[in-house]
């Protein structure tokens, strides 16, 4: 597993506010006074191009315009110009009469007029390429082309049409974007203001959907594709990967595809996926997903409406929000300061909910101070877009009442951030979280001599010596070897996809952009890619208490109302395969059977001290 859906959508989605993929329109231009490609000029621009090379402006050279072999060549298209209008195509051009009469050679014009032919009216009348043709090859009309300019008037009809279509096509990307920007922004303050009760409303959509769609497929007969155990095809593949038989995989890769849909059921849509890892890994991918392997990315809308479906589907966000906020406000009683540190901030829904609370609970109101710490790969996440979510949640409290709302960010290496950089006060409940982020974090330098990645983190956590740490991961085991990997990827994924396949229709548009693109994506960086270039290292949550141990963190004891409401929501709203457990002091998510995630609680050792 490489990222969880929350973080992926925090880097794709919010990095595109615009969020939204780049809209790019082929604007023709307007054709400007170059002799260039003259001999392949389209028919609707023969007679703007002739009327260019025959009238100048009143400073061209006498001697030049006098010269006889210039006559020759100007006389054929003075008598095209000249002609009536014959048909369809003549009247689709530029009028050569009123050019003739708006041009500053008016005697030239009128002589020109005189001496037309119906020899070269019948030229005409054969086709543009006729007149192509007559075009001089010598260099003798390149040289009075560059030493003259465009009809006057002409050439400002093509300045004001080029300026036309420019500002239509800026207007029309402009109206597309703030449509766009409307329904982002209509979306996150639904889920800011409203989120509890918009994933209560879905959830039993989605239910009643799921239900009639049960009931029609009740009698299907198991297909050809239910029988072929996919599964099995793919550790083959991966394993030929493995071994660098690339024909045997290439053979493997295309019995897989025949029975890979990304309409299908979980394994189909698993395996349409998959196939692009273990592509993308034969062809050598370096850091880079092949070009051909690429499909248009949705838009900042789609990717919000797919979180917004996940959220609604999947109890694990809605559980990790309620642990959190149900740890804050346990530590919170008596208290009147708050000071969150939160790592990789997302969309900071959570955290609209607790100032909700906050503002109504007993014992007055407290002030708050939020830092949150930019993501570590934050080239890709500029600050900006965390100042918007901070300037929501500053709207939120102003909304709710709660004092002055204080936020801020730090843009930093994770490794690099310290309790310097946080302004903490004494008097202040500090509460650092981290809700499945720790895992894109290498697990081990770079530089064999130096420590972990993780561990400096944690250490500087450790220093900081919150009240609480609050920790939630992905519950996944990358092991030593590609084989390994791409095993453990697979089981993973496929709870995931089988979570979505029992919980939300096939035809779902949100559906398609969750797994292909999401899950997906996640997917193909485990598969294709190895050391630096694989964006999450996660670890189970055994793995995660050792080191937490390890650097001087002891874990607290999980609190039984918090088990109990997070069991209670899981029962009454989701699916029944869901479940809730423990272990260990750690609260665990997960699905018919499999722990997928995991929630804990930490202080420093010497926590007392501060």
């Amino acid at each position: 597993m490489t990222t969880t859906p929350e973080e992926f959508f925090a880097k794709g989605l919010v990095e595109q506010s615009p969020p939204s993929p780049p809209i790019s329109l082929d604007i023709p231009q307007n054709p400007s006074g170059s002799s260039e490609g003259r001999h392949h000029i389209p028919d609707n621009m023969m007679l703007p191009h002739i009327s260019r090379m025959l009238f100048e402006d009143d400073n061209i050279d006498d001697n030049l315009s006098d010269d006889p072999a210039l006559l020759k060549v100007q006389q054929p298209f003075a008598q095209i110009l000249s002609c009536p209008p014959f048909g369809a195509n003549i009247r689709n051009m530029e009028g050569s009469n009123d050019l003739l009469q708006d041009g500053c050679c008016e005697e030239t014009a009128h002589d020109l007029v005189l001496s037309k032919s119906s020899e070269v009216v019948q030229a005409f009348l054969k086709g543009m390429e006729d007149a192509n043709s007559l075009l001089p090859k010598d260099n003798l009309v390149d040289s009075i082309v560059t030493k003259s300019t465009c009809h006057s008037g002409a050439k400002k009809r093509y300045n004001i049409d080029d300026h036309h279509e420019e500002a239509r096509t800026s207007k029309a990307i402009m109206t597309m974007k703030e449509a766009e920007n409307n329904s982002a922004n209509d979306i996150i303050d639904e889920m800011m203001l409203h989120a509890y009760q918009t994933c209560i409303r879905g959830m039993d959509k989605l239910c009643v959907t799921m239900e009639n769609k049960n009931r029609k497929c009740s009698g299907r007969k198991t297909s050809r594709d239910d029988v072929v155990d996919i599964c099995t095809l793919l550790i083959s593949c991966a394993e030929a990967v493995a071994g660098n038989d690339h024909m045997r995989a290439r053979e493997l890769l295309k019995k897989i595809k025949k029975h890979a849909s990304e309409t299908g059921n979980a394994t189909q849509r698993l395996a349409q996926s998959f196939t692009k890892g273990l592509e993308a890994r034969l062809v050598g991918a370096r850091g880079q997903i092949p070009q051909s392997l690429i499909i248009g990315r949705p838009s900042y809308v789609d990717f919000l409406e797919a979180y917004n479906l996940y959220f609604t589907a999947c109890c694990f966000n809605r559980v990790a929000f309620i642990f959190s906020i149900m740890t804050i406000m346990k530590s919170m009683v008596g208290k009147n300061r708050l000071h969150i540190v939160d790592y990789g901030m997302h969309f900071g829904f959570q955290w609209a909910g607790l100032l909700r609370l906050l503002a109504t609970r007993e014992g007055g109101v407290p002030e708050v101070k939020i830092t949150a710490i930019g993501p570590p790969k934050h080239k890709s996440y500029p600050a900006e877009r965390i100042e918007e979510i901070g300037c929501r949640l500053r709207k939120c409290a102003n909304k709710f009442g709660l004092p002055p709302f204080k936020f801020h960010t730090v843009m930093k290496k994770w490794e690099d951030v310290s309790i310097k950089d946080l302004n903490i006060d004494i008097d202040e409940v500090l509460v650092v979280n981290d809700l499945f982020n720790f895992s894109s974090l290498m697990d081990e330098s770079v530089f064999f001599d130096d420590p972990s990645p993780r561990d400096i983190v944690l250490n500087n956590i450790k220093k900081m010596k919150p009240d609480v740490f609050i920790q939630g991961i992905l519950n996944c085991s990358y092991g030593s070897s590609f084989l390994s990997r791409f095993r453990e990827t697979m089981f993973y994924h496929m709870a995931l996809f089988d979570i979505l396949d029992a919980t939300i229709p096939r035809e779902s548009k949100s559906r398609l952009v969750l797994e292909q693109f999401v899950l997906g994506s996640c997917a193909v960086n485990a598969i294709a890619f190895e050391g630096v270039d694989l964006v999450e290292h996660p670890e189970k949550y055994r793995q995660w208490r050792a080191r937490n141990q390890r650097v001087g963190l002891r874990q607290l004891p999980l609190k039984s109302r918090i088990i109990e409401v997070v069991k209670d929501e899981v029962m009454k709203h989701h699916h029944k395969d869901f479940f809730i457990s423990e272990d260990g002091q750690w609260l665990l998510q997960g699905w018919m059977g499999r722990v997928l995630f995991a929630h804990s609680t930490w202080v420093a050792e010497d926590s007392d001290s501060r």
